[in-house]
């Protein structure tokens, strides 16, 4: 019989109570390190937790700066701010982003077409920004979200202001405007490392003043911590701790004081109505621009709350191309207006004087040559001297003048004026023209050698400002300006002084000369009196002057638009011409003549000849110097059914 083995109750008690020992020995250990570690949270660092806590309910919001003002050298407001609403998103709060851009234009708050490039803004910008989509709602739309907000989380109803130009688009394109922040421009942004500074920004200046001045006039934005739910809204209290909510206070930007006079830009606008030309005056004694219109224009408010594909288009494919600047990037030669400055070329070389003379027989030859270079008179002037080749732009004088100075020393000394180079006008975009030399042509054409030789007959058609020889409305002028002055160049600028908001401390910006000329001063002396008998019978302009309280130094000019052949006599081609093949008109003034406030260039495309040109030239003059005008309106010229216009058949002279 095997042994029977009995139970062991004490040896299971033991081992049991061991058991409980380790495990009541295990449980106090985590139970003290529970309390220990309450303890350091709660009491030991507390005030940081607390803090950090309030991360979970209180949410950091940009206050945007107000931008600053652009005003007009009398204070009369070009460019002001008003209240709006907008639609933002901010990315990390909404589930889906394409899903709630196609619920949005569902409702109609967004355009279907924008949905493309709402997207890639959007995604651009860090997650927890807020982003504006839809600038402007009107108030329609602002009923139709705020019934479905609550399909929209994450998306929301912001009031901001937003910029307003009060004269529509008047001296637009002095001002330029300001448009959405773009994908292009937050990339800009983050390049400069100026992103942070535009979280709560939603518009940016794109042209003009309003992109060469963005820094002073964008500000420094602020914050403020507001409380809010779960749901992301904001609210009053929540919970019995209440945080000290921490703002800081946005600076605004700085308001441009501009050199130009409204009422004198209102003129020039009105006298170019109908018609694709610019105007750009200046004060000759610091370089103001006074005026700078570019006709056609365009409102710049609707890009303020964003402009559709199709407003867009229109205005990109508009054959008059309301968006291009012809003050500053339109370029065509200049014309009879260059010869005051070729004269004086001639006598600073040497190579005639003030009373030589020269018979103008209605074309001029080259030795050897047999082409003939025309003038605008078929007859001719007969014997004439500089001051009145000058008056009456004999192109033969200048013709003969400009082959005895050459092409070498007329660019050179040409350059003095400002041609060739941007003339550094504070808004972007400037192009600078062309003064042509042997050593020009050769880079222009470097891929073809057959074109690179220097012709005789390109110097001689220099003389009259045709040719390769381009240049600016600005260009042309600051030549203006630098002749009525004898000799002091001004570099052309718009803002004139800054103005810091609330305390309205002014910060004058000091002009900037250019330099010094150098000429005789009889040199300056002849070309001024030239101009000064252009506006005297039988002078060129001389109908502009009549009535005028004030003498008119002046010079007419056409730029021609092709090339009229040897056997074609253009006045009989005219009448068969596209308006857009007619002649540019200038006309180039500064007045008084004995002590300029004021130099004005202007130019008509296709307007035949400079005469229109010296009348708008004339009201510009008279609402400057008077106050007001003393000529009549001048009306629009009458529209053919193709569209193309009849452009009146006024005396003038090429």
């Amino acid at each position: 019989m095997g042994t029977v083995r009995i139970k062991d109750h004490w040896g299971e008690q033991r081992l049991f109570e061991r058991r409980v020992f380790v495990a009541a020995f295990i449980i106090v250990g985590l139970t003290l390190l529970l309390v220990g570690r309450l303890v350091v949270l709660q009491v030991m660092r507390y005030d940081y937790y607390a803090e950090l806590s309030q991360g979970n309910r209180v949410r950091v919001e940009p206050l945007p700066a107000q931008r600053g003002l652009i005003l007009d050298r009398n204070g009369q407001v070009l460019a002001e701010n008003r209240p709006a609403f907008q639609l933002e998103l901010v990315r990390e709060r909404v589930p889906d982003v394409d899903s709630t851009l196609a619920g949005l234009v569902n409702i109609g708050v967004l355009p279907a077409e924008d949905i493309d490039d709402t997207r890639k803004l959007v995604r651009s910008r860090r997650s927890f920004e807020s982003v504006p989509i839809r600038l402007r709602l009107t108030d329609e739309e602002i009923a139709r979200f705020a019934v479905n907000r609550f399909k929209f989380p994450g998306v929301d109803i912001a009031t901001r202001l937003t910029r307003f130009y009060p004269n529509g688009e008047h001296a637009v394109h002095a001002l330029g405007y300001v448009a959405a922040i773009s994908e292009a421009d937050v990339k800009k942004l983050e390049k400069d490392k100026q992103l942070a500074k535009y979280a709560g920004t939603t518009l940016i200046g794109k042209l003009g003043l309003e992109a060469s001045y963005e820094p002073q006039l964008h500000g420094v934005d602020g914050s403020r911590q507001i409380l809010v739910n779960a749901a992301g809204r904001s609210v009053q209290r929540q919970g019995t701790l209440t945080p000290e909510l921490q703002e800081i206070r946005p600076e605004p930007g700085r308001d441009l004081m501009t050199s130009i006079d409204l009422p004198t830009q209102l003129v020039a606008e009105q006298g170019l109505i109908g018609r694709r030309g610019s105007v750009v005056a200046i004060d000759p004694a610091n370089g103001d621009v006074i005026v700078l219109a570019s006709t056609p224009g365009f409102d710049p408010n609707p890009f303020g709350r964003g402009l559709t594909r199709a407003e867009y288009g229109a205005l990109r494919d508009n054959i008059d191309i309301p968006l291009l600047n012809r003050a500053i990037r339109g370029e065509y030669p200049p014309g009879s207006t260059v010869k005051p400055a070729i004269a004086i070329v001639g006598l600073e070389t040497g190579v005639t004087n003030p009373q030589r003379t020269k018979t103008c027989h209605g074309a001029f030859s080259l030795p050897g040559s047999s082409h003939r270079f025309r003038d605008w008179r078929p007859a001719g002037h007969g014997v004439v001297s500089m001051e009145t080749a000058i008056a009456q732009s004999c192109d033969v004088y200048f013709y003969e003048l400009s082959n005895m100075i050459g092409v070498d020393r007329l660019a050179g000394f040409l350059a003095h004026f400002g041609f060739g180079e941007v003339t550094g006008v504070d808004i972007g975009g400037e192009r600078k023209g062309i003064l042509p030399t042997p050593a020009w042509k050769k880079a222009r054409f470097k891929s073809n050698p057959s074109l690179q030789v220097w012709f005789p007959g390109e110097t001689v058609i220099y003389g009259i400002g045709q040719g390769s020889f381009i240049v600016t409305p600005m260009q042309l002028a600051h030549m203006t300006a630098t002749l009525s002055s004898r000799g002091k160049s001004y570099q052309p600028r718009i803002v004139s002084a800054y103005r810091e908001q609330g305390t309205g401390k002014i910060e004058k910006i000091p002009p900037k000369l250019l330099e010094n000329v150098p000429a005789k001063p009889e040199s300056w002396q002849t070309a001024i009196d030239g101009m000064i008998r252009v506006m005297t019978p039988p002078g060129t302009g001389w109908r502009s002057q009549a009535g005028a309280q004030y003498q008119i130094a002046g010079k007419t000019g056409t730029a021609q638009v092709f090339t009229v052949g040897q056997n074609q006599n253009y006045k009989l081609m005219e009448a068969q011409l596209n308006e857009r093949l007619l002649d540019h008109g200038w006309f180039v003034a500064f007045a008084p003549a004995d002590a300029p406030k004021i130099a004005v260039a202007v130019l008509i495309e296709n307007g035949k000849h400079g005469t229109a040109a010296a009348v708008i030239a004339r009201r510009v003059l008279d609402q400057y110097i008077l106050g007001h005008t003393t000529t009549p309106e001048i009306p629009p010229p009458v529209k053919k059914p193709d569209g193309s216009a009849v452009v009146p058949d006024t005396p003038g002279d090429e």
